[in-house]
């Protein structure tokens, strides 16, 4: 059962500007993980703008409550380059409060803007009706 939905959108060039300005800006949005590519390499600013609208599509879906941490919501990458979600302290908290058992998300980005879909669910009782 879908529980919520959160979208966000940023605009890349803004979001660049913003980590050149505060070059400690990364380290506090984004894990050491999410700011490497799968092979190493440092994440385009195409990539880290889908995934800070992840974190924030992510607190949406949570209504947005005060007190969650960057950290604690981390998007990392199977070994074939495909997002996947982690919550875990202040997110997983508040996730769990609601009800809510597996996120999915998709990140895209073009035109000088990142996207960020996340889909909140929570999966039946197993054996409950079934």
């Amino acid at each position: 059962m879908i529980v919520a939905v959160g979208i966000d959108v940023v605009l890349v060039e803004r979001f660049a500007r913003a980590l050149a300005r505060t070059p400690l800006l990364a380290d506090r949005l984004f894990t050491q993980a999410e700011l490497k590519t799968p092979s190493g390499n440092p994440r385009s600013p195409e990539s880290l703008a889908a995934r800070f609208a992840a974190k924030e599509a992510v607190a949406k879906a949570l209504g947005a409550p005060a007190g969650l941490h960057w950290h604690d919501c981390e998007v990392v990458s199977d070994p074939d380059g495909r997002p996947w979600l982690t919550v875990s302290g202040t997110v997983a908290a508040e996730a769990k409060s609601r009800g809510i058992t597996r996120w999915h998300l998709s990140l895209s980005h073009d035109g000088g803007i990142a996207s960020a879909m996340v889909v909140a669910e929570r999966l039946p009782d197993q054996g409950v009706g079934e």
